[in-house]
């Protein structure tokens, strides 16, 4: 559609003035972005996305089948932002392959693109489906006020260990992540305290609900929610409440909230044998949670959310929340674990000292991440089907490929009770004792007593009075000097 001006009411016997002229067809609306120098979204869509299932390179099929290489240039999509940052200006085309039909004169004529942003798997969807004028059409319920008023009534006893998260994530129509985290961080008064822009906030916490991946049967955008809310009781405890900062708090709300954000729902040994890019990125070291918290620190910075702030606070804060999602790759769980015994064992652990407390909220972080054994057994079972569903679907992949299926991903040779059972034998039961012992209260013996009953129940269904340990536990008998094998149990970081 072209809007014009319209031209003045002038006699007829005076010539029309050429500065008038000039300004007849200077504004155009025009919907092609050829108009714009930008190339036909037809073509571009040909040229994205390329990657097929056919494809003899089996590096660019395994990315593809991720869907994690997604890329957002500078034309064609949208204009470059103030926020780019220089970690995320990386031009991952080389792992793409070219359609049959694009030519090699096709693919030289085209102008070099500078990559701006990694985008997610959702939004790169998204703006793939407005480039070939297709809308996202996707039915949009409306909650009643009935709907409405039981989320509020859920949200006001939202420090219960019992919270049914998946319950509030239909009454809040699939946005608990976005309501518990504004709501925590509203209660704690830290959207004033920080000065938050509320529009910016928002925009930060629907674009990180949006980053986590809905197909991903456990680690998605409710899982998130379930840790953020696990998170919020752990700060509750009388042994972190007294001694917390208003900084602590904030930082140990976000972590939770961003901890697995852009999880591409396989875990990292899987990504290492696949040559995906974030396994060279960062040289097959805590693959997953660099890819977490990078994720975070570019929705900070896109949507500008702490840009009010000094860039030395910003940055720590960055370099903070780096530490506390990093402390939840499972494959560091015993230097952690040593850790906190030898604090507890020496009664050395000072509050008042901030490096102290950051360790404190990494521990808190590690348990709220790993808390699904501890929950009811209405909700833990639940979680139980959902991750184990999710490593027997990576399972399904290595064997279509012909890979070596990783441990506890054969859905063949593993049940959901045995691979509970041995994930709570060897990592949740140690960790959770040792949290007990620094804070020895009803909570905690809440979760070490629900976890008892989840163990009995699965081992009570395994058809068997004493079920068969899993076939490679990664922490022998919780000793601290032994160290947790590359690969078992990575999925639940």
């Amino acid at each position: 559609m072209e809007v014009c001006y319209q031209l003045p009411v002038l006699p007829l016997d005076r010539p029309v003035p050429k500065h008038v002229l000039s300004r007849r067809g200077a504004i155009s609306f025009s919907s092609s972005s050829s108009l714009f120098g930008a190339p036909d979204p037809r073509q571009l869509s040909q040229r994205r996305g390329a990657i097929s299932y056919d494809s003899s390179d089996q590096t660019a099929l395994y990315i593809r089948m991720l869907g994690d290489v997604r890329v957002r240039s500078q034309v064609g999509f949208e204009p470059e932002r103030r926020s780019s940052h220089p970690y995320l200006c990386i031009d991952f085309r080389n792992l793409h392959t070219r359609l049959g039909g694009e030519s090699e004169a096709t693919v030289g004529s085209t102008p070099e693109r500078r990559v701006r942003r990694l985008l997610s798997l959702q939004r790169y969807l998204h703006s793939s489906r407005l480039l070939r004028g297709t809308a996202h059409q996707i039915p949009l319920p409306i909650l009643d006020e009935d709907y409405t008023g039981q989320a509020r009534c859920m949200l006001e006893k939202v420090g219960n260990w019992n919270f049914d998260i998946f319950l509030f994530d239909r009454l809040t129509n699939g946005n608990s992540l976005i309501t518990l985290t504004f709501h925590l961080l509203d209660q704690y008064g830290l959207v004033e305290l920080f000065r938050l822009d509320v529009v910016r906030l928002w925009r930060f916490l629907v674009l990180v609900q949006e980053d986590y991946h809905a197909h991903n049967p456990y680690h998605n955008a409710v899982h998130a929610a379930d840790v953020t809310q696990a998170m919020y009781c752990y700060l509750r405890e009388p042994a972190l409440s007294k001694s917390l900062t208003s900084y602590d708090i904030l930082l140990g709300l976000l972590a939770a909230a961003t901890h697995d954000l852009d999880h591409p729902g396989v875990n990292q040994p899987f990504l290492i044998k696949t040559d995906h890019y974030l396994a060279s990125l960062y040289k097959n070291t805590s693959v997953l949670e660099n890819h977490h918290w990078k994720s975070a620190v570019g929705l900070l910075r896109e949507t500008g959310l702490l840009s009010h702030l000094p860039a030395e606070d910003s940055l720590s804060l960055e370099r903070d929340l780096g530490s506390l999602i990093l402390a939840t790759d499972i494959s560091r769980q015993n230097d952690y674990l040593s850790r906190f015994r030898l604090h507890l064992d020496q009664s050395n652990l000072c509050l008042s000292n901030a490096s102290h407390r950051h360790f404190v909220l990494q521990m808190a972080l590690k348990c709220a991440d790993i808390c699904n054994p501890c929950r009811p057994w209405e909700l833990s079972k639940q979680w139980s089907d959902k991750v184990t569903e999710e490593f027997f679907q990576q399972g399904d992949v290595e064997k279509k490929h012909k890979l070596e299926v990783s441990p506890l991903c054969d859905r063949a040779t593993n049940t959901v009770g045995n691979i509970q059972i041995g994930f709570m034998t060897y990592v949740a039961e140690p960790l959770f004792t040792e949290w007990s012992r620094f804070s020895d209260t009803r909570l905690s013996q809440t979760m070490l007593g629900h976890m008892g009953l989840n163990k009995a129940s699965w081992g009570s269904r395994e058809q068997s009075p004493s079920p068969d340990p899993p076939p490679t536990p990664p922490l022998a008998q919780a000793s601290p000097k032994t160290n947790l094998r590359e690969g078992e149990y990575s999925d639940t970081s």
